[in-house]
Order: structure tokens, then sequence, then C-alpha cells
């Protein structure tokens, strides 16, 4: 067998499609410990293939087989998650969640920055509960929610957020949903996180399951009890922040999602830090600063 005969169209074809899937994998996966876990099966996985294909040792790879079915049930297990939203973007045919290019609609600027921040101060200091979805790019459909809520299509503002989770309003008890500088909708129930349970309350439970089922999005809450600010990003929860924290990080979460889909901006951009108003207290919030944050692990809001 000569070398051209070896390296075949089949066989290149293969190897790039193979490679192509495999450098997907791993730019969609940030954790250091699951990016060595991904790299050994991976391993185990092209050197079965190489057994089965050119070595003709049958005990060993019946042994590899034995290995790597056992290695795939274990993952399963451990990544039922990811999986199951794998297959949900699949399902409903969210290539560009897969590929990591969210559209134009998802990319927030400046000033939604501080619209949310601005909001979730003013709840805060009235201790009115809220639970606030910002869509970074996971395309969330109604499909995605237990109830989908009520349809919004309205621009991002801070009175419309407000009047949103006003006590005497039917919406207030539900999520809102928002995607770019724009109001989707409001009253949406989010499926809860199992994680937590008995030191968490309602809405830091809703705000865990979403982000555990969809990394591209983060939740904003506001504790109805204390006042507190947290903010959830992959399943797992930040909390408690002041206003200056929760600036910070949004204009880092919001501020890598839009790089990701957008061309390389001039330097002498202003910002998001430089955008804050410089007559904002709602870094003060009552009670956030005296507290231990010991005392915030039996919150129940």
């Amino acid at each position: 067998m000569n070398f051209w005969g070896f390296i075949n169209l089949k066989f290149l074809l293969d190897v790039l499609f193979a490679l192509g899937f495999g450098l997907l994998l791993f730019s969609r996966v940030k954790e250091q410990r699951t990016l060595w876990l991904l790299r050994g099966y991976l391993f185990l996985v092209s050197f079965a293939w190489f057994i089965q294909r050119y070595a003709f040792l049958p005990l060993t790879s019946k042994l590899i087989d034995a290995v790597v079915l056992a290695c795939s049930l274990s993952l399963a297990i451990l990544w039922q998650g990811e999986l199951r939203r794998l297959m949900e973007l699949l399902g409903t045919g969210r290539l560009a969640v897969l590929l990591g290019n969210p559209p134009k609609e998802f990319r927030a600027s400046s000033t939604t920055i501080t619209k949310l921040v601005e909001t979730a101060g003013k709840l805060s200091q009235n201790r009115r509960g809220a639970l606030i979805v910002v869509d970074l790019g996971s395309d969330l459909r109604p499909e995605d929610f237990l109830y989908s809520g009520t349809n919004i299509e309205a621009q991002l503002s801070t009175e419309l957020l407000i009047n949103l989770f006003a006590t005497d309003t039917p919406l207030h008890d539900g999520a809102v949903l928002v995607k770019g500088n724009k109001v989707i909708s409001a009253g949406v129930i989010l499926p809860l996180s199992r994680q937590g349970i008995s030191r968490y309350g309602t809405r830091h439970l809703a705000a865990l399951g979403i982000t555990e089922r969809f990394d591209r999005c983060i939740c904003i809450v506001v504790s109805e009890e204390t006042g507190t600010l947290s903010l959830a990003n992959q399943g797992k929860l930040e909390r408690p922040i002041t206003s200056s924290r929760l600036q910070e990080l949004l204009a880092n979460l919001i501020g890598n999602q839009n790089s990701l889909g957008s061309t390389k901006t001039s330097s002498n951009k202003t910002s998001p830090s430089q955008n804050m108003n410089p007559n904002d207290n709602i870094s003060n919030i009552k009670g956030v600063q005296s507290n231990n944050k010991e005392s915030f692990s039996n919150i129940k809001d």
C-alpha cells in the first residue's frame, strides 16, 4: 500500500470532520476540569479507532471499547444537563448558539447596562423583589420556560422595568426577559434548579435553573426580604453584591459576548464605567454593607 492509497479522500474528510467537531467542543468548554475530562475521553475514542482500523488486535480492541463505553456512561451522567441542552439546541435548529455567533438582536450597549443597574438599585432600595433574565445569545424561546409570560416587545427603560415589578401588578412575581435593548416578555416562569434548595428561595433557584440550562444568559435577582442584589451566571450565584459590582460584572459579561460576534472596535471607545451616572446612589443599599455575608445564607426569597 503506497502513501497516496493510505491518505485517500475519504480518510482526509473523516479526519477533517473529526478535528472540526473536536475544535467546536473545545471552544465551547470553559471550565478547566471539564476540558481535561473531554481531552481524556477524545483520546480514548481516537485510540480505540486507531486500534480497530490499523492494529488488528481483537482482544485489545474489545477492552478499549469497554473502557470507552464505561466512560461514555459516566460522562452522560456527569454532563446530563449539558447534553440535554445540546439536544434541545439541535432539535430547535439553533445552530448559531452552538457555533457561538450571537445575532445582533442580543448585543446590548453600555446604556443597557446603566439602565439595568439603575433599575436593580432602585428596586433594592425599595426592597421590591425582581428577576431579570438577560439573553446574551442563547436565543431563549417560549418553549424554554415553564410559562412564557406576557409578550411586551418594548424598548428597555428603567421606568418600564420598575412598573413591571410593582407589587400591585399581575406580572411582578415572574421574570422579565431582556434581549439587547428590548424587553421581550414579563411574568415568565423559569425552571428551578435542584442545587441549594435548602439555602435559596424561589427567585434564586429560578435564576440558577435557567443559567444552568443556557450558558449564554444571566439573571439579576433582587431579594424582596432584604433588598440584596445577586447575579446568576452559568449555574453559579454571586451574592450579595453592590451596584458597582453589578455594573462591573455586567460590563464584563455583556462586553465579552458582544466581542464574540462583532469586529474589533476602535481603542478610543468610552468604557462602561465612564457611563455611570455620577449621582447614582444605588450602591448605598440599606443593610448590605453592614450585614455579614454569612447572614445571607438563610434567605428564602
